[in-house]
């Protein structure tokens, strides 16, 4: 009995073991031991069922069903291996092991394409471990290059290279170099968000993808005793920061629905009871699907926030470490699929996604798809991330019945 899996359930279950945490979720960061276990299962898996198989010199695994004409270009279709810390069982798996469920069904029941068919477990999209996001998809399409991790540390120090080292990939010396044989690239996702449920739709059909821009925010004051300083003699520091993140949220509001931003991460130093906060450090997310919005936006509450630094005698520093603008989907791609659920009675919308993905990074390299099923409760990233295997099976059939068209007519 083969002891990988037969279908969409059992490959979700199969794949989630790898990072498992308590409470149900998974954390299987870049690089990370479990991480590494779970790119080899899937090499083993793809190889039994007689894909070829190959990593990239930065981890991205490839599996392979190849066309037999040695010119022909290739189909992609994947999405990333990593997950945020505690995270759920469907991000970024779903496309990767629809992916490979996909293969196998074309395989055996039409052989070999026109062009080559290819999977990719990209290796990273989260930026949950380094402060970096969408590393695979960003060296394979030339957005990034090698230098871009130069300096970069995770939470407990480790250097980006020494991790690479650890994982066994090793430091890549040589220049990546840019595929060119990729005509088109697709991607399976779960919503991550509540439309499809609400509309009561199967399939999301993504048209566009938001621009984000990530900021690192650090705000620097005097750290004093907290009983002999009097209020009016205080370099606050946390005052600083909530001050500003309490006008942040003033400012997102007065711009379209469209417009969100996050404060998700904040550090206090030195973080003790009794000593007014000397340093904090905290993170902005802005993301709008029009960038000159995103722009002025972003320009506005820095503005804000060196006014209130200066107000409160502090100094501040603001540093963008993510910037990707709004991409549009290949329209043609985006017909295919809209044909294909009309023609089997699927229920679809025609949505953009809130949130950033792969295919945002292989739209500038070629005719991309971003394709959605329904998420329960709207819920990602945590161990309460759920959707139906009903939904996984009906994106696996319109999967495949895009690649089908894709390659085999």
């Amino acid at each position: 009995m083969s002891p990988f899996p037969n279908n969409m359930a059992e490959a979700i279950d199969w794949l989630s073991s790898y990072g498992t945490v308590p409470g149900g979720g998974v954390t299987r960061t870049l690089y990370s031991k479990p991480w590494k276990e779970a790119q080899q299962a899937l090499k083993e898996w793809m190889e039994d069922l007689g894909l070829q198989t190959s990593y990239d010199p930065i981890g991205n695994l490839f599996g392979r069903l190849a066309s037999e004409d040695s010119m022909a270009p290739t189909i992609l279709v994947g999405s990333h291996i990593d997950t945020v810390l505690s995270g759920g069982k469907y991000d970024g798996a779903y496309g990767i092991l629809a992916g490979i469920l996909a293969l196998k069904h074309l395989k055996k029941h039409h052989g070999h394409p026109k062009v080559n068919l290819e999977v990719v477990s990209l290796c990273e999209e989260e930026g949950s471990r380094f402060p970096i996001a969408c590393w695979g998809s960003g060296m394979m399409t030339g957005i990034y290059c090698i230098q871009d991790i130069n300096g970069l540390r995770d939470s407990e120090g480790i250097c980006f290279e020494q991790a690479m080292i650890e994982a066994g990939i090793g430091i890549v010396e040589q220049p990546h170099k840019v595929r060119s044989d990729i005509s088109a690239f697709v991607e399976l996702h779960i919503e991550q968000g509540p439309s499809l449920e609400i509309l009561q739709k199967s399939i999301g059909i993504v048209q566009s993808i938001v621009g984000q821009k990530r900021f690192r925010i650090t705000v620097k004051g005097e750290p004093n005793h907290a009983g002999t300083t009097l209020m009016k003699w205080r370099k606050d520091s946390l005052l600083g920061a909530v001050t500003m993140i309490h006008d942040l949220h003033g400012l997102t509001k007065e711009y379209d629905e469209d417009l969100v931003t996050t404060v998700g991460q904040l550090f206090v130093e030195p973080n003790v009871p009794n000593v007014i906060p000397g340093q904090v450090e905290f993170t902005v997310d802005a993301r709008h699907p029009v960038n000159s919005v995103l722009s002025i936006f972003c320009e506005q509450f820095k503005r804000r926030f060196l006014e209130i630094a200066q107000k409160l005698g502090l100094e501040i520093g603001m540093e963008m470490w993510h910037d990707v603008q709004p991409v549009q989907m290949d329209a043609q791609l985006q017909h295919m699929v809209q044909t294909i659920c009309m023609s089997s009675n699927i229920s679809y919308h025609v949505m953009n996604s809130g949130a950033g993905h792969d295919s945002q990074f292989f739209a500038r390299m070629c005719p991309s798809a971003l394709v959605f099923v329904p998420s329960q409760g709207g819920i990602s990233h945590s161990p309460s991330e759920y959707t139906t295997n009903h939904d996984l099976e009906t994106g696996l059939s319109v999967l495949i019945q895009l690649l089908h068209r894709l390659a085999y007519k």
